[in-house]
Parts: structure tokens; sequence; C-alpha cells
């Protein structure tokens, strides 16, 4: 199972879909859901704006499993 760490509260399926590399452009997000199944936490999932945090799985339709998981690192805020 592959992880994609989030330093955020939450990010899109749509989002995902592009970080994993399973499209190349977020504008790719609505055909490849329309396409393809996606399951996220064992429910077939359609909406690219889904918010995703950590904890949740995601189930593409290629047999590829992502776990979403909180990043420990803080973010460099300008000091």
């Amino acid at each position: 199972m592959d992880v994609l760490k989030i330093s955020t509260p939450y990010i899109t399926l749509g989002q995902l879909l592009k970080e994993s590399g399973a499209i190349d452009t977020g504008g790719m997000a609505k055909w490849y859901l329309s396409e393809y199944e996606v399951i996220v936490n064992g429910e077939p999932e359609n909406r690219r704006g889904k918010k995703l945090r950590a904890g949740d799985v995601i189930r593409l339709h290629d047999g590829t499993s992502i776990e979403v998981a909180w990043s420990e690192e803080k973010e460099d805020e300008g000091q």
C-alpha cells in the first residue's frame, strides 16, 4: 500500500489522483472518475472534490491502494 502524506487538514480526491500519478493534470480528474471506479474507505466515489483526511484508504481501478497519512513536518512559516 502506498502512503500519501499531507500537512493540511485534507486533500481532495482530484489532488490525490494528480499527486499519485494516476492523472497528469487536475483537469483530468472528472474524466478519470467517470471512466474508472475509485473506492474510498470501501465505498465507490466519483466526486473529485471529496475531502480525504488522514486514515482514509483509496483504491484505484488498477488495484493500487493509497493511504492518506498526516505528515509531522511543518511548513516553513518564513521565520
